[in-house]
């Protein structure tokens, strides 16, 4: 069976009419007339594609498996097997392939029979060339899309993967362990936790490590849009379906398209917009703006508020069975200060990334600075820090950000150690820390929580504690002696 490539020809000249992103373009012809095969390369080569071709679909799925090929365009009736046997053959070995059916005009049935199987367009014998060749430009250029849409896909998985997560906080831990389980799911997840915590990240990375990764992840804010345009955006419309609806609208719900839709603030949402969320989840499929038909949709929701949902179910503000519908699993991003051993990691990714994105020479934080950074409390939590230093790293003139650089809120200055006369962090911080511990009674747990940190953490600042007044005492004896001897 007769399967030609470009090895067999000539290469084609460089022709300045035509965009260099074509000639990178592979099309493959399967077509068992050989001077239609003939005629449909010397036009396609003309336009500056590279151009392979078959006889057979068994000599076309040899072609495809070996070769990038952005387009296969295909007689529908050949001897052996025909051109629908061949799209599902190409299918099966590449879900997103572009193929186009080549058709007499008496066949068009069948033409539609194979877009319905998931071709890309079909065109009728006798053709016009331009017409032809404008039905391939689309068609590769679809491609095209596709490939740098898959391209910024992965490289988004990459962005969300867990490395992206900074922190080995025990707290953190328990976090990122919930979203591999539930990653490898299709359960619908809420994210709770504080303004700033990361939740959005965490949405993304359960879905950049799922099954659903190649597609969309689409995103919104139930608390920022008014109610109308909520819908819209979530269920979509129909033309006319009120001013300004010029057109159909899909909607995120059908645009996620098998992938994951996030629906930030959940809490927020107005009640009669969480009767239609209901019904959706329960359904599978929504109701767009001024339709009187449902339509299907695939996707996952992931849903995040920084309200505690369950608190809201109580004051009628929430519906419960809609609670339960988004809360089959549960994941509670800690706030940071609940996670202060990660400051340090977290404050090296963000100064990397500034550095980066700034043009700019690394940059470090003083012994002194970190230590104000570990005794802020962060209510702005993981955000805030961001912020606060990439002010830093702007105000600062040298390589080392000095706590100067910080806000007034992060620190008092009138603490800042900069002489023997006032007090280290060091000595604040063991103030702190006793205080709190005299304020539960000695309760440890309890102190830990109040302070924000690990239990095993507060014991072994205890320890040092008890190290340090031990020294002390050690030296005061030696002083005394020395005073006795003399």
């Amino acid at each position: 069976m007769l399967a030609e490539g470009t090895n067999h020809h000539k290469a084609p000249m460089l022709n300045w009419r035509f965009p260099t992103k074509l000639m990178s373009a592979s099309v493959l012809i399967v077509e068992d007339e050989e001077l239609m095969r003939r005629i449909l390369r010397q036009l396609l080569e003309g336009e500056g594609y590279r151009v392979f071709s078959a006889d057979s679909a068994e000599a076309a799925v040899e072609i495809f498996a070996s070769n990038e090929i952005a387009l296969t365009l295909t007689d529908i009736k050949m001897g052996g097997r025909d051109g629908l046997a061949l799209l599902d053959q190409i299918k099966s070995l590449d879900a997103k392939a572009v193929v186009i059916i080549m058709t007499a005009y008496s066949s068009v049935d069948t033409a539609v029979a194979a877009l319905r199987k998931g071709a890309y367009d079909y065109i009728t014998k006798p053709f016009v060339n331009e017409d032809l060749l404008q039905t391939v430009r689309n068609a590769v250029e679809h491609r095209r899309l596709f490939n740098e849409n898959r391209l910024l896909r992965r490289e988004l998985k990459r962005q969300y993967d867990f490395a992206e997560i900074v922190g080995q906080s025990e707290e953190l831990r328990h976090v990122l362990d919930l979203v591999r389980k539930v990653a490898a799911t299709s359960a619908n997840v809420l994210i709770s936790g504080e303004t700033g915590t990361g939740k959005e990240l965490v949405a993304r990375a359960v879905h950049y490590n799922s099954e659903r990764s190649d597609d969309p992840f689409l995103a919104v804010n139930c608390g920022a849009l008014p109610e109308g345009v909520l819908e819209s955006e979530l269920f979509g419309h129909v033309r006319g379906a009120f001013t300004g609806a010029v057109t159909d609208k899909p909607g995120l719900f059908r645009s996620a398209a098998g992938g994951t839709i996030f629906l930030d603030e959940v809490g927020e949402m107005p009640p009669s917009l969480q009767v239609k969320l209901l019904r959706a989840l329960q359904e599978h499929e929504v109701m767009p703006v001024g339709s009187s038909t449902s339509v299907r949709f695939d996707a996952r929701i992931v849903a995040a508020s920084n309200r505690r949902l369950e608190q809201l179910v109580s004051d009628g503000e929430f519906r419960q069975d809609l609670f339960y519908r988004l809360n089959v699993v549960e994941i509670d991003v800690p706030p940071l200060r609940a996670r202060r051993e990660d400051i340090p990691l977290l404050v090296r990714h963000f100064l990397s990334r500034i550095a980066r994105a700034q043009n700019a020479e690394p940059k470090r934080v003083s012994p002194d600075a970190m230590k104000v950074l570990e005794l802020y409390r962060w209510p702005g939590n993981i955000r805030e820090l961001e912020h606060t230093l990439e002010r830093a790293f702007i105000l600062s003139d040298g390589d080392v950000i000095d706590a100067g650089a910080f806000p007034d809120r992060i620190i008092d200055r009138d603490q800042t150690p900069s002489n023997g006369n006032r007090e280290t962090l060091d000595e604040i911080e063991q103030k702190y820390i006793l205080a709190t511990l005299a304020e539960t009674r000695d309760d440890k747990p309890a102190a830990a929580r109040l302070l924000g940190i690990d239990l095993s953490t507060l014991y072994r600042k205890l320890k040092r504690y008890e190290a340090d007044q031990l020294l002390r005492s050690e030296l005061e004896h030696e002083e005394i002696g020395a005073l006795d001897a003399d």
